[in-house]
């Protein structure tokens, strides 16, 4: 039985990696970065179109667990996110 949280294939192993990657991957699929050559950051901040709602949700998510490994509750708790 394991007693801490598997990372995902890139053996990183801060807190919310898992979650990282995957806004990573949807942000770099989207056509704002692809095509307009536009940083992910840029694309988030401006509200474009192109980004699906799916990177919008992970987006808050990472923030939920990163705001997560603040909170003193959270040691009894566990971590939001994956």
């Amino acid at each position: 039985m394991k007693y801490y949280e598997e990372v995902q294939e890139t053996g990183d192993k801060r807190p919310c990696a898992g979650i990282r990657e995957d806004l990573k991957a949807c942000l770099l699929a989207t056509d704002c970065v692809r095509l307009h050559r536009k940083t992910p950051k840029e694309c988030l901040l401006s509200n474009d179109p192109s980004v699906p709602q799916e990177c919008h949700a992970l987006r808050t998510t990472f923030f939920e667990c990163k705001r997560s490994l603040l909170d003193n509750r959270q040691r009894f708790r566990g971590r939001k996110g994956y």
